[in-house]
């Protein structure tokens, strides 16, 4: 016997609200079961959102500041900033500048905003339409901003769209997915369902994280010996 030869197994979203509501007992029988399992998949895909870093939704956009700049609007698409970094161009030579985060309250209380220098902080204001603050604002229009952001995963608007996850958290989708029928359709099998998924998740989310080391030593400069 010999294999397929291909890895390319992609259900779309009616195949995986199919799968949900076989696990749930129950069969797709009607247009609203897909319309009311399409608005579960996506409330699904906003409580990954909520539960840490998907590595796939992780992007990097650039932004050239102009003089006195002290923020930036990103898109409503953003869950989150991960890194912002500096990129300043002297004399043919580019260098990129990590900048820290602060907290709301220390942004605020920072009595003069619009002091010019070259940025060092941010803070990011997660409203409807996030917006990045930067402190000291922008000394020049030449310097440019890179944000690691972490995105929306991309709505089920149809039934034949295929999903925004990877192969790996397929397993997790569809549990998940039935889990959140369950809730609507199959009540005697949601404490099943949701064990099942949170299992699921769990593996999946570690198969996610970032595999850096990560290296701890104690400051010790403030010790002398005997």
């Amino acid at each position: 016997m010999t294999t397929s030869g291909s890895s390319d197994f992609t259900p779309d979203v009616a195949e995986f609200i199919e799968e949900a509501f076989e696990r749930c007992g129950l069969e797709l029988r009607t247009s609203y079961d897909a319309v009311t399992a399409r608005r579960s998949l996506n409330l699904l895909f906003a409580d990954w959102a909520n539960r840490g870093l998907n590595q796939w939704t992780v992007t990097n956009s650039t932004t050239t500041l102009t003089v006195g700049d002290e923020f930036l609007d990103l898109s409503a698409t953003t869950i989150d900033v991960l890194d912002v970094v500096l990129r300043r161009t002297e004399n043919s030579e580019t260098t990129d500048i990590q900048m820290s985060q602060i907290g709301r309250s220390e942004y605020w209380n920072i009595p003069n905003k619009d002091t010019q220098a070259r940025p060092t902080q941010w803070f990011l204001d997660k409203q409807l339409t996030p917006r990045l603050y930067i402190w000291p604002a922008s000394e020049n229009s030449t310097d440019q901003v890179i944000i690691n952001r972490l995105v929306r995963i991309e709505d089920a608007d149809a039934s034949v769209n295929t999903v925004d996850t990877p192969f790996r958290f397929y397993p997790c989708l569809a549990a998940g997915l039935a889990y959140y029928i369950a809730l609507k359709k199959a009540p005697d099998r949601v404490q099943m369902l949701k064990a099942f998924y949170e299992e699921e998740f769990a593996r999946a989310a570690d198969q996610d994280e970032d595999r850096a080391s990560l290296n701890i030593a104690p400051g010790i400069r403030s010790y002398r010996r005997a």
